[in-house]
């Protein structure tokens, strides 16, 4: 039985945030029904949150809502996750060019730490919530923590291929190296450089898509 939710955040906000993590890392997968009563008994809540969860689900294209029938895990689109690749491009990197200009070393050495901690995590799971960690970190060193928030918002099927991608795909080793050239840069208060670094970062995801679209066929769309 999962715990009791915690306060203050919103329950809705809270299960949508457990259901979208559950969905991005493959535990739920596309064609999965969601029954609203049984996630309701899982959590001990009325259909009301859940609900308003499956909603914002469906805004992120993460389920399908299909009246009278039920509400059902959605595939991949690749059209989202260039969509979220454009919006975030554009987003990220002018983040990263103010970062540069506002470094204090009081940050550089959390963003340090996280890829400390990220060339040691132990499951996908780990690594992606350090990865979030550093570029949130980021938004926060340039004052601009409401931008990656809309940067969230849009890019939750850019997250599930991230997590398909970690490993074999996409090394683990390699994205380390990529997150540092990232940070040395703003760390050197060098915008463009710091600009550049993150275009090859974003770009990475790009290159890997039509092979992971070849590996799990089930999780794509067309």
């Amino acid at each position: 039985m999962d715990d009791v939710l915690a306060k203050p955040v919103s329950i809705a906000n809270q299960i949508h945030q457990r259901l979208r993590d559950e969905i991005v890392h493959a535990v739920l997968k596309p064609g999965m029904a969601l029954s609203e009563a049984d996630i309701a008994a899982r959590y001990k809540v009325s259909r009301q949150p859940v609900r308003e969860a499956f909603i914002r689900l469906a805004q992120e294209d993460l389920v399908e809502i299909r009246p009278q029938r039920g509400t059902y895990v959605r595939r991949i689109a690749a059209v989202s996750v260039l969509d979220a690749h454009f919006v975030r491009d554009a987003i990220e990197v002018a983040i990263a060019r103010e970062a540069a200009q506002k470094a204090q070393p009081a940050d550089l050495e959390k963003l340090y730490a996280l890829i400390a901690c990220q060339a040691t995590a132990s499951t996908n799971a780990e690594f992606l919530a350090s990865d979030e960690a550093l570029h949130e970190g980021i938004a926060a060193m340039a004052e601009h923590l409401s931008a990656w928030r809309v940067v969230h918002q849009i890019k939750a099927q850019m997250d599930r291929v991230r997590y398909l991608s970690y490993g074999e795909v996409s090394p683990i080793d390699r994205l380390v190296q990529q997150h540092r050239e990232i940070v040395d840069a703003i760390a050197a208060h060098q915008p463009d450089a710091a600009a550049a670094a993150v275009l090859r970062h974003t770009a990475d995801i790009l290159h890997q898509l039509p092979e992971l679209a070849r590996r799990y066929p089930e999780m794509f769309e067309g």
